[in-house]
């Protein structure tokens, strides 16, 4: 089969995935719903269970859906048309993940700039801190809670700037990964994008230490620590997944290489892979002057 037979348009047989993937994502939505409220009641039920076989079952969705993809990709049936539709559907995907950490960098900005200013009495909010605690302090970030107890803040320095400058060379070498793909060199197209994934996992590896550090007595900056501990852990635990999920995409794209996978004038999954690695080192530059500088 040649790429003439398909220049309109490819149309897929019909397909179970989709299916299979709404009926994991309701167990996931469900399970988890459960397992919130089990342990508000400190209770154990089907909740966890329900959860996990939705994340199984979905990591199947995927496994599978992808895996027939790739076969119709290497058979040829893939137009032109149909790589821009790919493309369009990657980036309406990076564009939904764009607004996703916007609602949390805008509830970072409404903390800091109304909320925590109204409570200490700005404008027409006088004495408001004083009816919460008597030595509320309007000041970010906020290191005491209502019950006394007091945390840390993190600094940007240690940890923090390492794993900046770890993702910053990462987003180099993967760009230079492209470019020897593009060159159709294989042997650095396999060194750079494998030292890409082992700078990811670096960045992973560190980011548990951060955290454990965190927990520590010496910090006790913990999840319920307040807006702050909040706001902290929710920014950058929900960029670890997106890292985690990066690093799973770019050993995939490492397999296929691995396979002969990709030319320089087919290769969008990788380039897909790309972007999305480009855009949460996007985001972590932002996490780290707007959470742990200023």
């Amino acid at each position: 089969m040649t790429n003439k037979e398909y220049e309109n348009y490819y149309v897929p047989s019909q397909s179970h995935w989709p299916i299979v993937g709404a009926i994991a994502l309701f167990m996931i939505a469900v399970g988890a719903g459960n397992y919130v409220t089990d342990l508000s009641k400190d209770q154990s039920g089907f909740g966890v269970y329900l959860l996990l076989a939705g994340i199984a079952l979905i990591i199947y969705m995927l496994v599978g859906w992808f895996t027939d993809v790739v076969n119709e990709s290497l058979a040829g049936k893939y137009s032109h048309q149909m790589d821009h539709s790919f493309k369009q559907g990657m980036s309406w995907f990076i564009f939904s993940e764009v607004m996703f950490f916007a609602a949390f960098f805008g509830a970072l900005l409404y903390l800091r700039v109304f909320s925590v200013p109204w409570l200490g009495g700005a404008g027409n909010n006088a004495e408001t801190g004083a009816v919460l605690w008597p030595d509320f302090v309007a000041a970010w970030p906020l290191l005491k809670t209502p019950g006394g107890t007091e945390t840390t803040a993190m600094g940007w320095y240690g940890l923090p700037l390492i794993n900046t400058v770890i993702l910053l060379t990462s987003s180099i070498t993967a760009h230079f990964a492209h470019s020897a793909l593009m060159k159709d060199n294989r042997r650095q197209l396999k060194v750079w994008l494998g030292i890409t994934i082992l700078l990811g996992i670096a960045f992973i590896f560190f980011q548990i230490q951060e955290y454990a550090h965190g927990y520590s007595e010496e910090m006790r900056l913990y999840l319920t620590s307040g807006v702050y501990g909040n706001s902290f852990y929710l920014l950058t635990g929900f960029h670890g997944m997106h890292v985690t999920l990066g690093c799973i995409m770019l050993i995939i794209m490492w397999f296929r290489v691995l396979k002969g996978h990709f030319t320089p004038k087919n290769h969008f999954a990788f380039q897909a892979a790309n972007w999305y690695w480009h855009f949460v080192d996007v985001v972590w530059v932002m996490l780290f002057i707007f959470v742990y500088i200023i």
